[in-house]
C-alpha cells in the first residue's frame, strides 16, 4: 500500500547516505518484511542498497527470500520482532540504518490462511499468532483471562463499546465448553451485541478479533518500544516511514514523531537550548491516506495511514554544543 509514496519518501535518505560516505553501502531496514513488496521496490531502485529485513513470521521470511532471490547478495533476513531492531543492527555490525519502514498491518497470507485463525470469515482454530513459535494464543486469552481483563482488552484494543457484554458472554460460554474456533467466537460476539448495532458497521466481531490479535502479539507494547528505538538508530539525514492500520497504532506514531519534532526549550528563555531543539522534521502533513485507486484495487488498504520523518539533529556531545551524526 502507498508503495510509490514510501519509496519516494525514503529515497533521499538512501541517496544522502551514498554521498556522505561514498565507500559504504546505504542500509535500509524493512522492519515488518511481510511479502517483501516494499523491499523489492527499494532494492530495484537503488543498486547499492543493503536490505535488513525483519519479520516475526517464519513463513513471511520464506516467501520474501524467494521473491528477493535476485538481490540475495544484498539481503539479510532475520527472524525477529521489530522492537529488536537495535540488537539486529548490532549483530550485523551496522552502526545505524539510513532508512527504516514499518508496515504494521496483518499480511494477506496471515488473513487468507484459515488455519492462522486471524479472520472471522473462516472457521479455524483460535490462534492469531504472527509468530507460530510463541506460546500465547487467542484461545488462551478467551478461555483463561478473567472477565474484567477480557473486557479491558476489548475496550482498549478493539474500542468495543459492548466490551463488558461480550466478555460476560464469553465467560458464560467457556464455563460450558472451552472456546476453540473462530466461527464459534464470532457467532457469540454477534449474539452478545444489540440487534440494531449488528445491522451497521460491518461484521460485529471485527473489533473483538482486532483486540485479541493485539493482545496475543503484544502489538501496542512492542510498537511503543520499537518506534523510539528506530528513531535512535537513524543518522542525521536518515528517514523513517510508518504505515498504520488502526487508530491505536497511528496515535502512538503521531505522539512519538510529534515529540521528536518539537522544540522543548522552556518558554521565556532568550535563545533556544541546543539540546532541546527538534531531532526530527515531519515529512507528511498529518497522516497521508491511500488513493481511491489503491483502495479499489485492495480494499484492505482503506484504513492505512502513512507518516514519515527525517532526522535533522544528532546528539549533543558537549555542554551546549551540537553533535554530528548519531
Amino acid at each position: 500500500m502507498l508503495l510509490d509514496r514510501v519509496v519516494s519518501l525514503l529515497t533521499p535518505a538512501v541517496e544522502n547516505a551514498a554521498r556522505r560516505t561514498p565507500g559504504r553501502d546505504p542500509v535500509y531496514v524493512d522492519a515488518t518484511l511481510g511479502l517483501g513488496g516494499h523491499a523489492e521496490a527499494m532494492l530495484a531502485a537503488h543498486p547499492r542498497l543493503r536490505l535488513v529485513g525483519l519479520d516475526r513470521d517464519p513463513s513471511a521470511l520464506e516467501r520474501s527470500a524467494r521473491r528477493l532471490r535476485r538481490f540475495a547478495d544484498r539481503v539479510h533476513l532475520v527472524h525477529a520482532v521489530y522492537d529488536e531492531l537495535p540488537r539486529v543492527l548490532a549483530d550485523l555490525d551496522l552502526p545505524h540504518a539510513d532508512a527504516i519502514l514499518f508496515d504494521l498491518g496483518v499480511s494477506s497470507p496471515q488473513l487468507d490462511e484459515a488455519e492462522r485463525g486471524f479472520a472471522y470469515s473462516y472457521d479455524a482454530p483460535l490462534d492469531m499468532r504472527m509468530d507460530p513459535t510463541q506460546g500465547l494464543t487467542a484461545a488462551d486469552v478467551v478461555n483463561d483471562y478473567p472477565p474484567d481483563e477480557l473486557a479491558r482488552i476489548l475496550r482498549e484494543y478493539g474500542e468495543e463499546r459492548y466490551a463488558r457484554r461480550i466478555a460476560a458472554a464469553i465467560a458464560r460460554e467457556r464455563a460450558r465448553e472451552p472456546l476453540r474456533s473462530t466461527r464459534r467466537l464470532a457467532d457469540l460476539v454477534r449474539a452478545a451485541i444489540p440487534a440494531a448495532t449488528r445491522r451497521t458497521g460491518g461484521n460485529p466481531a471485527k473489533r473483538t478479533f482486532q483486540a485479541l490479535r493485539i493482545e496475543v502479539n503484544g502489538e501496542l507494547a512492542i510498537w511503543e518500544r520499537a518506534l523510539p528505538a528506530a528513531l535512535d538508530a537513524l543518522p542525521v539525514g536518515g528517514r523513517v516511514a510508518v504505515l498504520s492500520y488502526h487508530s491505536l497504532e497511528d496515535r502512538i506514531t503521531k505522539r512519538v514523531l510529534a515529540a521528536a519534532s518539537t522544540d522543548t526549550t522552556p518558554p521565556g528563555l532568550p535563545v533556544p537550548l541546543p539540546d532541546r531543539q527538534p531531532r526530527f522534521r515531519l515529512l507528511t502533513r498529518g497522516a497521508e491516506l491511500p488513493t481511491d485507486e489503491e483502495t479499489a484495487a485492495n480494499p484492505r488498504a482503506a484504513s492505512v495511514r502513512l507518516r514519515a520523518a527525517e532526522r535533522i539533529r544528532g546528539p549533543v556531545t558537549g555542554p551546549g554544543g551540537p553533535g554530528g551524526d548519531a
